[in-house]
């Protein structure tokens, strides 16, 4: 694995980190934006498949080395930090990349910086319908699964952590050292053992604001810029209902966002559309015409 540089940005009530791989004098950059409950590390693999672009991933608000940032969480809180860390570190233009929870930090991202010139979601951004039988307390441990039920446990060791996430049915066939780098960064140590990172309390106010807030759609179908989706076939438990069916972006929203583009990557699910060679191989043959020389 390549390893990052890592930088600590201020930001309100304290400081973000931020991970950075490639030429860290380019003045054009993707900006990487990880998912609900992950780190900058979801990103290790796309950082190989592209060593010569510089790619700025932060730990978001409330996750890894980033958690112990107050609230108030929220998207636009996200973008808040994001705008920060782009002056700081000199970027003049970027590309702005996000997975399921962060391309919904992407979409208002790019709406409110012009400094954007391209916009690639993965398999998120579209906003999600909540089933009639949950409310926002009770559905993110029911639709998350265990990425939510993990954030109340205590690990023993490192391994035990490990052990936990191979059997999760999105990683049984895709187990690798990236996965394992990936698990090893998301824990804190504690008196009782090792804990997962993220901010439960974050989570859930993110979590909220992917269902369509008034705002986010004015954000979604105002950008300047055309929109790529990546779609993944299979979902967050390797299941065959994928997050988005088949075809229900392109109907449903065509008309409304210009320049919509969806591609299905094959054999991938929510989490290996990222964190797989394979996935991670599609996000950089997606990303490389958006990026531009400098």
């Amino acid at each position: 694995m390549i390893e990052p540089r890592q930088h600590r940005i201020p930001v309100s009530g304290g400081n973000l980190t931020v991970a950075e791989w490639g030429p860290e004098d380019a003045t054009t950059a993707v900006i990487a934006i990880h998912g609900i409950t992950a780190s900058s590390r979801a990103w290790l693999l796309l950082a190989e498949a592209l060593p010569d672009v510089r790619i700025i991933a932060p730990d978001l608000r409330g996750r890894a080395r980033s958690n112990a940032l107050p609230g108030p969480y929220g998207l636009r809180f996200h973008t808040n930090d994001l705008t920060a860390v782009r002056e700081a570190l000199g970027v003049k233009l970027a590309v702005v990349v996000g997975h399921s929870m962060g391309a919904f930090v992407a979409v208002n991202f790019s709406a409110q910086d012009p400094r954007t010139f391209g916009l690639l979601l993965i398999d998120g951004g579209i906003p999600l319908v909540l089933p009639p039988t949950m409310n926002m307390e009770t559905a993110p441990p029911l639709l998350l699964g265990p990425a939510f039920e993990r954030l109340s446990m205590t690990f023993p060791s490192r391994e035990a952590y490990r052990a936990f996430w191979r059997d999760h049915p999105a990683f049984r066939a895709d187990w690798s050292e990236a996965v394992e780098a990936y698990l090893d960064y998301d824990l804190e140590q504690t008196a009782d053992g090792f804990s997962p990172s993220a901010n439960p309390r974050a989570v859930q106010v993110d979590f909220a604001e992917q269902f369509g807030p008034a705002w986010y759609l004015r954000d979604l179908t105002h950008l300047d810029e055309p929109v790529t989706i990546l779609r993944a076939p299979r979902g967050l438990l390797d299941e065959p209902a994928a997050l988005y069916a088949p075809g229900q972006i392109e109907e449903e929203w065509d008309e409304q966002i210009p320049g919509l583009e969806v591609i299905e990557v094959e054999d991938v699910n929510h989490y290996t559309i990222l964190m797989s060679e394979r996935g991670a191989d599609a996000v950089a043959a997606a990303l490389r015409p958006l990026i531009l020389p400098g």
